[in-house]
């Protein structure tokens, strides 16, 4: 942990500011629980003002939507309190369900929307004639917070998340630069490991988090905001295609048969990454530097024919590739739309393409429901005064985490937080609080506690704590107008929702919790069924949608894979070959229409192989597949020199190094091989 710096006590002082703002405005409008006001402003609250902006949006949207529900169910459902415990539970769930779905801040609409009318609904249960009255207040409460929070943080030093992007970016294609020069230099094998190659997908999806920041960010960057998301898929496809590269060029050093022009060539492109330059003419002498090195596929074939054909055609969607990445670059650096022309303009229209895990947000859904009736349950049965704080802040507890492989832990420590934050509050109750006169006093009073909260959300590992004190803190005091400090009403709310919170992770743990290692196995599961089912003629029909979709799980599971046992290395060894196989598959499928007859019933029985394999258990694939790939090559190259044929041919290498990496090399069943066409 980091000492705070002057931007971190900036914020701190400044989400104090709005919250005591807020809670004044309360106050003033006679609002009947203004603390929900102040305690709003500390979920919103983001050091990146795009970020807060984003929230309160989608905040505001989802408070009102949670609302009219709660307006349609309590006074319809009041004299059946189990009926209504299990409307709001399923409301809940179902909103949950959907929030997980997308990865973005818009999630926090639907979120919301769900805890919000377990806020709403609950408390008035008593009392159903004052339901919309109720339902308008906590709407303006939790509103009128966000406004707040929303218009400090964009009026008082507003911190842009442009410089942050920059800066994370420049990081980011520094690494890239590194692992590419390695490649194309023909560095050893241990400098391109696996770990390198997972981190750069690992950190190209952590942008996401920065996008929608990046889109309400008002300072003109936001401009960039398209330049951002196809930059980002740009990133993602730099990891299957230089993979691809290293391994030709492995394959073909192996053999021994890197030709010295290609050499040459390798030598100019690792010098042109090396320089930075964009100079389209550059770029463009590259790409005629690859073509006169492409090997002539035409007569008999040798398997280094192939490979160095392969290579070529890697190497140009690299060029395209690097050259669109520095002039998206250059329009987030500077704010502007990008209206030239992409050179490989295919990722653009898979930027959006995201994995959506059904069976987690299932489970999540399955776990909140279950808490809420059971919380519900207990409130009910034993006549609990205040008892509605159980199932609202195990709803609150249970959304805010669901999307972590295992929220137990971080639920238990929001109730905690709201330990600490319920002594902290009794000590403001009875202690300080009653020798405040005047709404001056009781800001000065609270502003230490909040601005040390505040710091504390600065700093990673302290944020949740500080964040579920000062939320939880301010229900609890559950300042007013005017002071009541009732020991009882204080204790039913503390007590509430703490047993609330420990409910929800009893729950948790045992309906939804799971490890990251089980998370990980299950994304690779997943991505192989996506093979079994590109294989099949279903699922993704784009090459870069498979891929898109692919890449995105890799992402996700790298940070995971820490925790793996050291038996699961083997189907880790190479995540990216499955990619560059799941790319080659579906370009297969595309072109083999064209294909002759002979060859178009090769690469059906291939394709029938493989989504049995896929869908299968085993790791390995079978050895019968490999000769099945060869007898494709076989029927492909009877007639290389057609555009179908020749696209065949670079995706069965490619499938045939990405399953049978240590395979001794293709042989011909036609022909005898030819020496390799560029031999020096």
């Amino acid at each position: 942990m980091t000492l705070p710096g002057w931007r971190d006590w900036a914020f701190s002082i400044k989400t104090c500011a709005a919250a005591v703002l807020a809670l004044y405005l309360a106050m003033w409008i006679d609002l009947p629980r203004p603390y929900w006001a102040l305690g709003t402003v500390y979920i919103t609250s983001q050091m990146l003002a795009g970020a807060t902006r984003a929230k309160a949006l989608y905040r505001v949207l989802g408070t009102l939507l949670g609302a009219v529900v709660s307006i349609i169910l309590v006074p319809n459902l009041v004299d059946a309190p189990e009926l209504l415990t299990l409307a709001i539970a399923l409301w809940v769930s179902v909103c949950l369900y959907v929030s997980l779905l997308d990865r973005t801040p818009r999630s926090y609409l639907m979120m919301l929307a769900g805890y919000t009318a377990a806020l709403i609904g609950f408390p008035t249960v008593g009392e159903p004639g004052t339901m919309f009255d109720t339902a308008v207040a906590r709407a303006e409460e939790i509103t009128l917070g966000i406004l707040c929070a929303s218009l400090v943080n964009t009026i008082v030093l507003p911190q842009s998340v442009a410089p942050l992007i920059t800066a994370r970016l420049e990081f980011w294609l520094r690494d890239a630069r590194g692992w590419v020069a390695d490649v194309l230099g023909q560095a050893r094998p241990t400098t391109d490991t696996q770990a390198k190659r997972l981190q750069l997908a690992s950190d190209a999806i952590a942008f996401d988090a920065l996008a929608t920041p990046l889109r309400y960010d008002m300072t003109g960057a936001e401009r960039s905001v398209d330049a951002m998301a196809t930059l980002r898929q740009h990133m993602l496809m730099f990891l299957p295609i230089v993979s691809a590269i290293a391994d030709r060029i492995e394959t073909l050093e192996r053999e021994r048969a890197v030709p010295a022009r290609v050499r040459a060539l390798l030598a100019e492109m690792a010098a042109w990454i090396a320089s930075g330059t964009t100079d389209p003419a550059e770029a463009a002498r590259l790409r005629i530097a690859a073509d006169v090195v492409d090997p002539a596929l035409n007569g008999r074939l040798s398997w280094t024919d192939l490979v160095l054909a392969s290579l070529v055609a890697r190497l140009r969607d690299f060029i395209d590739l690097r050259q669109d990445a520095r002039l998206l670059q250059r329009h987030i650096v500077d704010g502007t739309p990008v209206r030239e022309a992409l050179a490989f303009r295919y990722t653009a229209a898979a930027r959006t393409i995201r994995h959506r895990d059904h069976g987690m947000a299932i489970r999540s859904a399955v776990g909140v429901f279950v808490v809420v009736l059971l919380t519900s349950g207990i409130w009910i049965a034993t006549g609990w005064p205040d008892g509605a704080g159980a199932p609202m802040m195990a709803a609150v507890g249970c959304c805010f985490y669901a999307a972590q492989d295992d929220p137990a832990p971080s639920i238990l420590g929001f109730a905690n937080s709201a330990v600490l934050g319920a002594v902290v509050a009794a000590i403001y109750l009875f202690g300080v609080l009653p020798q405040a006169t005047n709404f001056e006093m009781v800001a000065l009073a609270l502003a230490p506690a909040l601005i040390l909260c505040g710091v504390c959300m600065t700093q990673p590992r302290t944020a949740p704590m500080a964040m579920g004190a000062a939320v939880n803190g301010s229900a609890v005091i559950a300042l007013q107008s005017s002071y009541t400090g009732d020991f009882a009403a204080y204790a039913n709310a503390a007590v509430a929702i703490i047993v609330g919170m420990w409910v929800a992770t009893l729950v948790t743990r045992l309906v939804r919790s799971v490890g990251a290692g089980w998370s990980a196995r299950r994304l690779r599961a997943v991505n192989r069924r996506s093979l079994a089912r590109a294989a099949e003629r279903h699922g993704a029909q784009s090459g870069l949608e498979l891929a898109a979709i692919m890449l995105d799980r890799v992402g996700l599971l790298a940070p995971r894979l820490a925790a793996l046992p050291p038996e699961d290395a083997e189907w880790t060894a190479d995540l990216l070959a499955e990619v560059r196989v799941g790319i080659n598959v579906v370009e297969l499928r595309r072109d083999r229409r064209q294909l002759s007859t002979g060859a178009r019933a090769a690469v059906e029985r291939l394709l029938a192989a493989m989504a049995r394999h896929y869908d299968g258990r085993a790791v390995r694939p079978p050895v019968e597949l490999l000769a099945v790939i060869d007898a494709a090559l076989d029927s492909a190259a009877t007639d290389p020199h057609r555009t179908a044929h020749r696209a065949a041919l670079m995706a069965l290498v490619g499938i045939r190094r990405g399953l049978f990496p240590e395979a001794p090399p293709y042989r011909s069943g036609l022909t005898a091989p030819l020496e390799t066409a560029l031999a020096a």
